[in-house]
């Protein structure tokens, strides 16, 4: 239940800044804006000086400047609402952390916001007044599902130590994703993502989250899937704390990395999940390794590796030396290696012929192919040619003058396309298809 106490203190007289309007014949005044929040303010506190109020906390952050800023609800699910403001110093005062779903007890003052005209409540102390109605119904969830053993860590599975493709349940118009896809394309830019949408706040959010978690492990396409979605407030978040999603991340066949909110937000989905990740740009990071320190530990094996060569080449070295030593006849041991030179000299004079014998082989099988290529594009070409000729032939001028067609000029190449530039006594010229004529203008006939 909201309670509210207050005192009344005399405050000053009031210094009212107002506007005349001087078209009104009745000498009604007319507000400022600025004057009437003034006024407002002012009365606020005369009347609500100090007063005391509690309810359930909800969307608090605290700025870097030290000042605190959140709503508080009724705690018994009305909806009313207050901004409050808590600045640096009353926040430095406090012995615990605020936290969404608290429920808390506020000393101080009403006042209104100029700048926007808004009605807030500037905190002076707080103090805890017990858990709200939301938070208690995490609170006996969270008991019940650990109590059936959703949250058990002997339950967590190690993550795939190099995914080849990770799976994203979250909004796709959120900044969640934007941000695991960054991290994903910095960190590991050869790792295929999946992505599975999902709405990830309102009453459609916990049936389609279901359903991503179930279409993924159906498909089973993935290595690791992360469930992830920006910060907000219990509210806002509460869709991870849903029963049917929580079992859902409990259930699910592939690893599960869950990353909601900001590094203090906790959900149940956190705990049943196989790791819990505070923002989901860390959720990205942990399900895969950077590129560069793989590429390290590579050329770290590769160095290992070859000191390991050079030193067993070393070792088998001084023992051959050794057992030349011990020889007693030499000789043999030269014809050996002579007879080894032999051979290797005989297998690197016939390589070359060997591989020039492949290649020539090669192109053998590939002439025929080039021929039928060759043909193949000449006729292609040919067709298109032919195409472009007709066409060419049908918009030819001499074919319309073929049919009987005639066009006249003025003798210079010019064209004749108007009955009036046919004045009587002028000479032009006809074309026809297998000559032209001179020809000369005469008058209209009489009657």
């Amino acid at each position: 239940m909201l309670v509210g106490l207050w005192t009344s203190q005399p405050a000053p007289a009031l210094g009212l800044r107002v506007i005349v309007d001087r078209e009104a014949a009745s000498g009604r005044r007319v507000w400022g804006v600025a004057g009437l929040v003034e006024a407002i303010s002012q009365s606020l506190a005369e009347r609500f000086s100090v007063v005391a109020v509690g309810g359930e906390i909800s969307g608090y952050t605290r700025a870097a400047s030290g000042h605190s800023y959140f709503t508080l609800k009724d705690a018994d699910g009305l909806s009313a609402s207050l901004r409050c403001a808590m600045f640096r110093r009353a926040s430095a005062m406090l012995d615990f952390t605020p936290a969404d779903g608290a429920l808390v007890e506020l000393r101080g003052r009403v006042a209104v916001y100029e700048p926007r005209g808004e009605l807030q409540f500037v905190v002076e102390a707080m103090r805890r007044a017990g858990a709200g109605t939301l938070y208690e119904l995490f609170l006996k969830l969270r008991a019940r599902l650990a109590a059936e053993g959703l949250f058990d860590q002997d339950a967590k599975r190690a993550l795939p130590s190099h995914p080849r493709r990770i799976g994203v349940i979250t909004s796709s118009a959120g900044a969640a994703l934007h941000d695991v896809l960054t991290a994903l394309a910095r960190r590991a830019p050869h790792v295929q993502v999946i992505i599975y949408p999902s709405p990830v706040q309102g009453a459609d959010a916990p049936p389609s989250l279901v359903q991503a978690l179930r279409t993924a492990n159906e498909r089973a396409e993935v290595d690791v899937l992360l469930l992830v979605r920006g910060g907000g407030s219990l509210e806002d978040l509460w869709a991870f704390n849903d029963e049917r999603v929580v079992r859902a991340v409990a259930a699910s066949a592939l690893p599960v990395v869950c990353g909601v909110g900001h590094e203090t937000d906790v959900t149940l989905c956190d705990l049943a999940a196989d790791l819990r990740a505070p923002t989901p740009t860390a959720a990205a990071e942990l399900a895969a390794p950077a590129r560069e320190s793989l590429l390290a530990e590579l050329a770290a094996l590769e160095r290992g590796l070859t000191l390991s060569l050079d030193h067993r080449i070393h070792t088998l070295g001084q023992r051959l030396d050794r057992l030349a030593l011990r020889l007693s006849r030499p000789s043999d041991a030269l014809a050996r290696q002579r007879l080894r030179l032999d051979l290797l000299a005989q297998r690197a004079a016939a390589a070359p012929g060997r591989r020039v014998e492949m290649q020539r082989q090669r192109l053998e099988s590939l002439a025929p192919r080039l021929r039928r290529a060759l043909a193949d594009a000449l006729q292609r070409r040919s067709a298109a040619l032919d195409a472009l000729l007709s066409r060419l032939q049908a918009l030819d001028p001499q074919h319309v003058l073929a049919r009987g067609y005639a066009w006249l000029d003025d003798g210079q190449g010019g064209a004749i396309n108007s009955a009036q530039a046919l004045t009587p006594g002028r000479e032009v010229r006809a074309v026809l298809a297998d000559g032209s004529a001179q020809l000369r203008v005469l008058p209209p006939s009489a009657g």
